[in-house]
C-alpha cells in the first residue's frame, strides 16, 4: 500500500458481513474530524498532545548528553512504564541479540540495562554486574516521585556516593519534568547532568524524546533516523485524506468496530524476535491510552511463530472475541538452510533445502494470517520492509496516531490515566507517605475482600 509501511487487510474481517466495511465507510467523517482535531491541537502544544511535533525536534541537546553517556562503560536506565518500555524496545529492535555479551566493535556503546520492576533479585543482579566507578545511570520520572523510580534510585545514589564521594553526580543523568518536581530539585541541588521532558508529552507517548532517545544514542542508535521515519510517516499520513488510502485511519476504524462487536481483546503478534518488545510498548500504549469508561479493549502481547505454539489454538477455535494484528518483515538477514540433505533419515526434510529461516518465518506469518481468516476471525496484516531505524520510527508513530484516533473515535481522553491514581494512593499510604494515612483502612477492607491462596509444598 506504501512504500513505507504497506499495510492489508485480512478478507474474513468482511467476509459475510459487509455491513462491517459500510460501518468503516459511516465513521469517515468522524475520523477525519479526529485527525484535524489532532493535528490542530498538536500545532497549539495541548497537554498531552504534543508527541505529534517529536519527529520535527532538535536533537542538539540530547546528541551531546549521548555522547556523555557513551564514555561509560555501562548505563543503567532507572524507570518503569513508558519511562523503561520504550528504551526496551528500541534495544531489542535495534541492537543484536545478547548485545552486552559481546566485544568492541560488535558492542558499539556501553552495556545497556534496565532497573524497572521493585524486585530485589533484579536489582542485585544488575549491580553485580557492573562497576559503579565507569557505570552511568539515568533516572527517568516526569512527575519525579514514582514510587519504584524513586525506591531503586535512592538506593543506588547511596552506594553510588558511598563508594564515589562527592562525585557521585557525575554518574547521574535526570530526565524529569522541566520546571518542577523532586528530581528536578535534585538536578538543581547537585549540579548532575539533566534533561527535561516536554510538558505536553505524556509518559507512555514519550519515546521519541529524550526519555528512549538519550541511551539509544549512546548504544549506537541512528536517532536522527528514527525521527527521519517517523516523521515520513506523519508526512505520509497528513497526504491521505481518504479511509481506504490512509492506513491510520483504517486501523483505527477497524478497533472502534470490532470492539463494538465484542472482539475486545486486540492481540499484537509481530514475527521476529526484534519486535518482541515492540509488542509490549504497544500494551502500554494502547491500554493506559485507551482502558476508561467502560471502553477500551485489552491488548495482548504475542510473537510469532512463537504462540503459534501456546495460543493459536485458542485463537482459531476459541471465543470470537480477538482483533489480531501481524507484523511482517521482507527482508531479514539471510540464513540459509542446507541445500541438500545427505542423511536418508532426513529425506523427508527436502522441502526445507534451499530456503532460509527468514523465509520460514514470513511463510510462516502468511500461512497463520489466511488459517484464521479461513476460520472466520479478522486479522490485521501489516508488513515493514527492515527492522531499522528508519521503519522502527515510522511504526512507532504510525501506532502512537492510530491510539490516539481509537480514543477520540471512542469519545474518551486517550492522554490521561486516571485509574492509575487510586492504586498510588494505596501504595503511598501503606509506605507511610505523609498524607496518605486515610487510605490505609481502605487498602485494608478492599483487600480483605480479595481471594488469597498460598501455595506450600
Amino acid at each position: 500500500m506504501d512504500e513505507l509501511l504497506g499495510m492489508s487487510i485480512g478478507g474474513a474481517i468482511f467476509s459475510g458481513n459487509s455491513s462491517i466495511e459500510d460501518e468503516i465507510d459511516r465513521l469517515s467523517i468522524k475520523i477525519e474530524e479526529a485527525d484535524v482535531h489532532l493535528r490542530e491541537k498538536g500545532r497549539d502544544d495541548a497537554d498531552g498532545y504534543g508527541w505529534v511535533n517529536l519527529p520535527y525536534q532538535d536533537l542538539t541537546k540530547i546528541i551531546e548528553t549521548a555522547d556523555w553517556l557513551a564514555r561509560f562503560d555501562a548505563i543503567v536506565q532507572i524507570g518503569i512504564g513508558g519511562s523503561a518500555l520504550g528504551n526496551r524496545m528500541l534495544v531489542n529492535a535495534l541492537l543484536p541479540p545478547f548485545y552486552n555479551e559481546l566485544e568492541a566493535p560488535l558492542r558499539r556503546g556501553p552495556r545497556f540495562y534496565l532497573l524497572e520492576n521493585s524486585d530485589p533479585a533484579t536489582a542485585a543482579a544488575v549491580l553485580n554486574r557492573i562497576d559503579v566507578s565507569k557505570t552511568a545511570f539515568v533516572v527517568v520520572s516526569k512527575s519525579g516521585s514514582t514510587t519504584e523510580t524513586i525506591a531503586h534510585f535512592l538506593w543506588v545514589w547511596q552506594i553510588v556516593r558511598d563508594k564515589l564521594g562527592n562525585k557521585a553526580q557525575e554518574h547521574f543523568l535526570v530526565i524529569t519534568d522541566p520546571k518542577k518536581g523532586a528530581l528536578r530539585k535534585f538536578a538543581k541541588a547537585t549540579g548532575c547532568r539533566s534533561l527535561g521532558i516536554p510538558e505536553s508529552v505524556g509518559g507512555r507517548y514519550s519515546v521519541l524524546t529524550s526519555v528512549g532517545l538519550a541511551t539509544a544514542a549512546a548504544v549506537g542508535i541512528d536517532i536522527e533516523k528514527l525521527l527521519l521515519g517517523a516523521r515520513q510517516m506523519d508526512q505520509r499520513l497528513a497526504m491521505r485524506q481518504q479511509i481506504w488510502e490512509n492506513p491510520a485511519w483504517a486501523l483505527a476504524a477497524l478497533n472502534v468496530i470490532h470492539a463494538r462487536l465484542g472482539r475486545n481483546m486486540a492481540v499484537m503478534m509481530p514475527y521476529g524476535d526484534g519486535l518482541l518488545a515492540f509488542a509490549e510498548w504497544f500494551a502500554q500504549l494502547w491500554g493506559e491510552s485507551l482502558g476508561k469508561n467502560g471502553f477500551g479493549t485489552t491488548p495482548v502481547r504475542a510473537l510469532g511463530a512463537i504462540d503459534q505454539h501456546s495460543q493459536l489454538q485458542l485463537y482459531m477455535e476459541g471465543p470470537d472475541d480477538k482483533l489480531i494484528t501481524m507484523i511482517d518483515v521482507q527482508n531479514r538477514p539471510g540464513f540459509e538452510l542446507p541445500r541438500k540433505i545427505e542423511d536418508d533419515v532426513l529425506r523427508e526434510f527436502d522441502f526445507l533445502c534451499d530456503k532460509t529461516l527468514g523465509d520460514l518465518l514470513s511463510i510462516e506469518a502468511r500461512s497463520t494470517a489466511s488459517a484464521l481468516i479461513k476460520a472466520g476471525k479478522p486479522v490485521v496484516y501489516l508488513k515493514i520492509p527492515e527492522i531499522s531505524e528508519r521503519y522502527v520510527g515510522a511504526l512507532v508513530f504510525f501506532y502512537e496516531y492510530v491510539t490516539a484516533l481509537v480514543g477520540l473515535l471512542m469519545d474518551i481522553n486517550p492522554f490521561d490515566q486516571p485509574g492509575v491514581e487510586q492504586g498510588k494512593r494505596y501504595i503511598y499510604s501503606l509506605m507511610g507517605r505523609p498524607g496518605y494515612q486515610e487510605y490505609e483502612s481502605e487498602v485494608e477492607k478492599y483487600f480483605g475482600i480479595c481471594s488469597k491462596f498460598e501455595i506450600i509444598v
